[in-house]
């Protein structure tokens, strides 16, 4: 005989009450029939029980199952992805960079141009026929110009430090109109304007060496002119008393942390770079004194011979401060004396910077500088941008220049110069002159 399937809810059990007593029916079969009902209760609950149980080892298996497509699926995508370790290219992902300066070179420079005329007619002067403006570096009065296109290729500089051996370069091309008198003559490094290499030694507190084509010390204007100067023009001081880049060796070391020192070996002053006649060179050395973070003081001393029967030597003092963080002003004084054949010729200078800037954008900025050579050893020649005329002369000058910078890396500066000379018709016809224009840098 075949039971029938009994549904039951296992929630219901602990409300199951086994039926009444009836008087009528005998004590045994009721019993018998109490037994049986609990068997059956048992068997339906066991079969439920076991039902959930393999359910759930069901899904397990499943999830696992689902798990292991997952990683399988995950490890072909990695391994299409890496590289084949026997590639030349793994290979090279594997190997540390050559050169480790690669990632940290930059590349920097400038565009400058300009428009100014010499209103004391040049092209008029005695001996003239070169349209020339004297002491003046761009020296084609009423034409536009070229003045510069500069590009520096340079590594992170080195960190002084005695613990530590490092090293870095820098290098700087310079072209246009006046390249020929920024730079090293066009007989030695033609469009090179400075290239060199920087060590640190670990001696100290870190050696500074610098050896190679070198910016001169003895200027306190640079010769990227408005690029990085208030006044867009070089005064007489940058040209007639200060010098140009030259090869050499430099030694710098910090005694403390507001005096450093520096000394450098170089040819000669006047010298032809790559192409020097002879071996006279020149001894240079400075003392650096910086007393706050807005002033600083360079005194400078040079000797050395300048060719065989010449020798040179003399000093500057260089400085500047910030009187207010928008009102600057700067110095420089110069003595040379330049012998020759047991003749003494000297010659001395003095100028003077101020700038202040009203806002952001607009920046005015003065100049005054003073010239005297008395013999004509520094100022007389017969090329740009000497003097023509020989003999002894004393030049001041005045120029004021209005910077003013719409965006971060453009700088228009239109500027008024008067100049005067001791000597008559220095300046074309005249001994006075003004220049007027304009020159407009872009930086990158």
């Amino acid at each position: 005989m075949a039971w029938p399937l009994l549904k039951v809810d296992p929630l219901r059990l602990r409300h199951f009450t086994p039926p009444k007593k009836h008087t009528m029916i005998k004590p045994r079969t009721n019993r018998l029939r109490g037994s049986l009902h609990y068997g059956l209760l048992g068997v339906a609950l066991g079969t439920a029980c076991s039902a959930s149980a393999l359910d759930d080892s069901s899904k397990f298996a499943k999830l696992e199952q689902e798990n292991q497509m997952l990683k399988k699926r995950l490890d072909a995508i990695e391994s299409k992805l890496k590289p084949s370790q026997s590639s030349s290219a793994a290979a090279a992902l594997e190997q540390p960079l050559s050169v480790g300066a690669l990632s940290k070179i930059t590349l920097s420079g400038f565009v400058q141009g300009s428009y100014f005329y010499d209103m004391s007619n040049p092209g008029t002067k005695p001996g003239g026929g070169v349209n020339y403006s004297p002491g003046y570096l761009w020296n084609q009065s009423g034409n536009l110009s070229l003045n510069r296109f500069k590009l520096t290729l340079a590594s992170q500089p080195v960190k002084r430090s005695g613990d530590d051996f490092s090293a870095a370069f820098r290098t700087s091309l310079m072209f246009g109109n006046d390249a020929n008198f920024l730079n090293t003559v066009s007989a030695g490094y033609g469009n090179v304007r400075e290239g060199y290499i920087e060590l640190n030694v670990p001696i100290g507190t870190g050696l500074n060496v610098k050896a190679g084509q070198l910016i001169s010390l003895l200027n306190y204007e640079s010769g990227d002119g408005g690029a990085a100067n208030d006044n867009f023009s070089q005064g007489t001081q940058w040209w007639f008393t200060g010098s140009g880049p030259q090869t050499g060796v430099q030694l710098g070391y910090n005694l403390t942390e507001k005096v450093d020192v520096k000394v450098r070996l170089q040819n000669q002053i006047w010298g032809v770079g790559t192409l020097d006649p002879d071996q006279d060179k020149l001894l240079l050395s400075s003392i650096n004194y910086k007393p706050t973070a807005d002033t600083w003081i360079s005194l400078l001393g040079f000797t050395g011979r300048q060719g065989a029967s010449a020798h040179m030597y003399g000093g500057s003092i260089l400085a500047g401060t910030s009187l207010t963080p928008d009102f600057h002003v700067g110095t420089e004084l110069d003595l040379w004396n330049y012998r020759q054949n047991a003749k003494n010729s000297q010659a001395y200078s003095t100028g003077a910077w101020l700038s202040y800037k009203v806002t952001e954008k607009f920046k005015p900025a003065l100049r005054l500088d003073y010239l005297s050579d008395s013999s004509g050893a520094f100022t007389g020649g017969n090329s740009a941008p000497f003097f023509p005329i020989a003999g002894g002369r004393d030049v001041t000058g005045i120029t004021l220049t209005l910077n003013y910078s719409p965006l971060p890396n453009l700088k228009i500066q239109p500027e008024i110069r008067f100049d005067h000379s001791s000597v008559a018709k220095d300046f074309g016809s005249q001994s006075d002159r003004v220049i007027v224009g304009v020159g407009m840098t872009y930086a990158f």
